[in-house]
């Protein structure tokens, strides 16, 4: 009878601590995105001027693309390095999950703190 109990505050505990992880990766996702939003429309725009431009050539019609792409997945692909290097460190979800959190707002953050950049300092 205690083994059912104990068991059943086991899964009480992994549910929150699922719903935990879920919840804090959802907001870390939305703020990424919202901190992307910029960098991605503005090199997006740029690629595509780049790639239906008259006398580019077929390296920066490929690369421009490249470029963007890389810029919107790198953060996402670096967090979930982060998050499956700590899971096979042995560690909870919820403690793998807050280092591929700030991993995935700080990758965000760098193009919108370039971007700031670039806007200040453009002539």
């Amino acid at each position: 009878m205690g083994d059912s109990r104990i068991t059943e505050v086991r899964r009480e505990h992994a549910w929150a601590e699922r719903l935990t992880e879920g919840v804090t990766v959802a907001v870390a996702l939305g703020l990424s995105f919202y901190l992307l939003v910029g960098p991605a429309l503005v090199f997006g725009t740029t690629a595509w001027h780049l790639v239906t431009d008259t006398g580019t050539t077929a390296f920066s019609r490929f690369l421009a693309p490249v470029i963007f792409l890389a810029l919107v997945a790198l953060p996402l692909i670096l967090a979930r390095v982060v998050f499956r290097s700590g899971r096979r460190k042995g560690k909870k979800r919820l403690t793998a999950a807050v280092p591929a959190v700030l991993t995935l707002l700080g990758g965000s953050v760098v193009p919108f703190a370039a971007l700031c950049l670039i806007f200040v300092y453009a002539d």
